[in-house]
């Protein structure tokens, strides 16, 4: 008889989910199923409201990223309105989308990952938090943490009125300017956030680098480690950017496969549907849907932090550039272990930084011209943006009022969902031995998806933008014997 094992919930993570692994019987791992129960119908309830409010609604979809859906929709508005922003306008725009991404970062490496290697992947449940690995890090660094975690906060309340839920973009430029008492105040702030960015990456190096047994578990080709394509954004250089550019797309080996605009993209990637969750999986369309495989072959690719490395030939800045060829000198380019997503975090969160710092230096952000005044009916527009979990698109269509008719969001977590419930699996496999599984266990099984920082708030919209009730009853081995559904 089958067993089945449920790490229900999955923690660490923004959202809810679960995972399901089904062992046969003799304890090895048949099946695992990276599950997402919860819905959000964004695409729906926007239909039918001035497409000026979007990028006012769909910050709402999270309180983690906020901001990557405010850039985005705004994005989506200079396209729909056929205007450019003033240079001013956009420089302030790639200022706070540089310190929102700073902090993320920050966010997600000391909250939910650090405590995996700060603290220990298996110790006790109740030590592996923030806490704890405040705890081992020492009050003094702790501080350190969040203190530079409320600087990216300040600075964004500041240019944008909210640092969570941000009234800032508007077709064309953004609501307010940046005072030269502000940009001072900036500055201060953002050298500091530069330093702490490289104290994180030192950190890095002394408890996971340079400990035989975490790097390990990065190198292991039998835990966290996955062969697949890659997808991510690229400057006129090839180099990481955030804010604008073109994506790029490489397969296993490295070789560049196409690089398009953002208007283009649904010639290149393609939306999956599995019965069993309520998460969207994309691919690459012109290779076709082949399942949950690895390979240059499959239509799976990978997105966010190791990905916008992997497709790029360097970063935009001198310190963070560094880091990265330390990085691709210590593993061979493109790195295809899961783990080093971490790792690539904090290269981007030191990159973040001092391209913030770089921007707040230039003379031109205390302009006054901050927008473009729209003049064209609204159509069609799309907007794209690197979210920190991945490639961000905003995607409407309106009536020639401005109404909105159609809303597709494919949201940055979309692009690894295929990935993660590949990763879980294969971790799940090379960790279970037996029909008796240690906690500690089922900890280093999550660790499969945590480098990916999925946001499942964000990312569960349904196609149809329904939400049934589905039972499936299974007899005693397993077997589906009858299935009951109410719309």
């Amino acid at each position: 008889m089958s067993k089945r094992i449920e790490i229900d919930p999955i923690t660490r993570l923004e959202g809810h989910g679960k995972i399901s692994i089904f062992l046969d019987d003799s304890g090895k791992v048949e099946n695992a199923y990276f599950q997402v129960p919860e819905l959000r119908g964004f695409e729906e309830f926007c239909k039918g409201r001035a497409v000026e409010e979007m990028p006012r609604i769909t910050p709402r979809i999270c309180g983690v990223c906020p901001w990557a859906h405010h850039m985005a929709s705004t994005k989506a508005l200079d396209d729909l309105y056929k205007v450019k922003p003033t240079s001013t306008a956009r420089k302030i725009r790639e200022l706070a989308y540089n310190t929102f991404y700073f902090a993320d970062h920050l966010l997600h490496f000391y909250y939910l990952a650090a405590p995996d290697f700060v603290v220990g992947p298996q110790a006790p449940a109740a030590e592996r938090n923030v806490l704890g690995a405040i705890a081992k890090l020492g009050i003094e660094k702790g501080k350190e943490v969040i203190k530079h975690r409320i600087y990216g906060e300040e600075i964004l309340k500041t240019m944008a009125g909210k640092s969570i839920h941000p009234v800032f973009g508007l077709p064309g430029g953004v609501s307010r300017g940046i005072t030269k008492e502000e940009r001072a105040e900036f500055e201060e702030k953002l050298k500091s956030c530069v330093e702490f960015a490289k104290f994180s990456l030192q950190l890095f190096d002394d408890l996971v680098l340079k400990n035989t047994e975490y790097l390990e578990i990065i190198l292991d080709k039998n835990l966290y480690y996955l062969e697949t394509n890659y997808l991510g954004m690229v400057d006129e250089n090839d180099k990481v950017n955030y804010y604008d550019g073109k994506l790029k797309v490489i397969n296993a080996e490295g070789k560049e496969l196409y690089k398009f605009d953002e208007s283009n993209y649904r010639e290149y990637l393609a939306e999956h549907v599995e019965e069993w969750s309520y998460i969207k999986f994309l691919y690459l369309k012109k290779t076709g849907w082949k399942g949950f495989v690895e390979g240059s072959e499959s239509g799976v690719y990978r997105a966010a932090t190791l990905a916008r490395l992997n497709v790029a030939s360097g970063m935009n800045t001198p310190e963070a550039q560094g880091a990265y060829e330390k990085m691709f000198a210590t593993i061979p380019k493109p790195i295809h272990n899961t783990q080093a997503y971490h790792w690539a975090r904090l290269i981007e969160m030191l990159n973040a930084a001092e391209r913030a710092l770089e921007l707040v230096r230039d003379p031109e952000i205390t302009g006054d011209d901050i927008q473009n005044i729209p003049i064209e009916k609204p159509t069609e527009g799309v907007g794209i943006v690197e979210a920190p979990r991945g490639t961000l698109f905003h995607h409407y269509t309106t009536d020639e009022k401005g109404i909105i008719k159609t809303v597709n969001l494919l949201v940055a977590t979309l692009n690894n969902s295929a990935p993660i419930c590949m990763s879980i699996k294969k971790a799940a496999e090379g960790l279970i031995k037996g029909p008796e599984v240690e906690e500690g266990i089922l900890n280093m099984i999550e660790m499969a998806f945590r480098p990916y920082d999925p946001c499942l708030g964000c990312a569960t919209h349904s196609m149809p933008g329904e939400m049934p009730m589905i039972v499936d009853i299974h007899d005693h081995r397993g077997k589906k014997m009858r299935t009951l559904r109410r719309d």
